[in-house]
């Protein structure tokens, strides 16, 4: 587990991280969001080394994070750093060597990955002549092929069509259920809310949420429900006289409405009396609506 302590950074007399605190729990991919300028690249960079806070501390595995430790994480930046002249399997190769894998585990490594990611015909060509998609998918590869005990991805799936991101997400789905923590930026809400165990919001400079996806979305689901009554003449207008109860959309059969707790169990209940109810559920919210919210 990657955890972060209170970490703080300013360049000059902005500061730009206040506190920043959360963990990045083994075998769960924890999702990294937040607008320009919130932190999210300057956190990154601090738990890989590359800046340095001036509070706080990042640990690994309960101990203070070292060096031996970052130099077997993957790290991908979100500005390309491959060389565009050197050539995709080649410089996979180079840089598993580099973190000391042998010729043979290297090559095995690089290939499987690239058979992965779908830019097996592109093996032997250069990075420069390769779409940006495919330079992304290699920028991942490079990540990954030193086979790292932790994942730190920023903006991975910048510039990958949909077939693309699918692809992306079952190699980093099963590189995280081989029990390695995982974090990635992304301003891809939708990519983030389908792939992410774990949520961090970050606006700023300060964490404004943390947590599990699920309970996030149990925190921030409000008072709002749906009723869908069963049959085709069923008529939820009668909702709109119950006590305590606020209706936001009407049609026919189904209300969604806002009420308290209380109140929205005596609407269920008078439904049940009235006749069969298909579906009666609060109104769990998306991320980008948990978003919006957590940076006001």
């Amino acid at each position: 587990m990657i955890s972060l302590h209170s970490i703080s950074r300013s360049f000059g007399d902005r500061r730009v991280l206040r506190d920043v605190a959360f963990d990045v729990v083994a075998g769960r991919m924890t999702g990294f969001v937040g607008g320009n300028g919130a932190g999210k690249t300057t956190t990154m960079r601090i738990i890989l080394g590359v800046l340095a806070a001036d509070s706080g501390r990042v640990e690994f595995d309960g101990a203070e994070i070292t060096q031996r430790d970052r130099s077997r994480f993957g790290y991908m930046p979100e500005e390309r750093g491959l060389y565009p002249k050197m050539k995709v399997l080649e410089q996979l190769v180079y840089l598993a060597r580099l973190h000391g894998m042998g010729s043979a585990a290297a090559k095995r490594s690089a290939e499987g990955l690239i058979e992965r990611l779908g830019i097996e015909e592109r093996a032997n060509d250069t990075l420069e002549s390769l779409s940006l998609g495919n330079q992304q998918r290699a920028q991942i590869a490079a990540a990954l092929v030193h086979d790292p005990i932790a994942l730190v991805l920023d903006e991975p799936f910048s510039g990958l069509d949909p077939i693309a991101v699918e692809v992306v997400l079952g190699v980093l789905r099963d590189f995280a259920a081989q029990g390695a923590p995982v974090l990635f930026s992304s301003h891809q809400l939708d990519i983030v809310e389908r792939l992410c165990d774990d949520v961090v919001v970050i606006a700023d400079g300060s964490i404004r949420a943390a947590g599990s996806r699920e309970a996030l979305r149990a925190e921030h689901s409000g008072s709002t429900f749906e009723l869908e009554l069963s049959g085709d003449t069923a008529d939820a207008g009668w909702v709109r006289e119950q006590p305590g109860v606020e209706v936001t959309h009407l049609d026919g059969r189904f209300a969604r409405f806002d009420a308290p707790e209380d109140a929205a169990q005596a609407v269920l209940a008078t439904a049940v009396s009235r006749g069969s109810v298909a579906r009666f559920a609060p109104v769990t919210p998306s991320l980008a609506q948990i978003f919006r919210e957590v940076i006001r």
